[in-house]
């Protein structure tokens, strides 16, 4: 018996407008944060490991004490 394929795979590497959708945020914001991008040929990308990582390190409302990508990225 064959396995069937999966009906939707997410994408590993993405450009700039689906990562920013991926996080929830605007591609401006996106361009501002500290997440780095892949190069292929021409073209770059967000890897979703990075973008995850990044979501990660962000802390929640009321936490105190770790610092987050977001506030670097904000303080320059």
């Amino acid at each position: 018996m064959s396995a069937e394929p999966p009906r939707f795979v997410l994408p590993r590497l993405y450009r700039a407008a689906a990562a920013a959708a991926y996080l929830g945020i605007s591609e401006g914001t996106l361009r501002t944060l500290p997440i780095p991008r892949k190069e292929l040929g021409i073209m770059r990308f967000y890897d979703r490991a990075d973008l995850d990582a990044f979501a990660d390190s962000l802390r929640y409302e009321g936490e105190t004490g770790k610092v987050n990508g977001c506030d670097e990225a904000w303080s320059r």
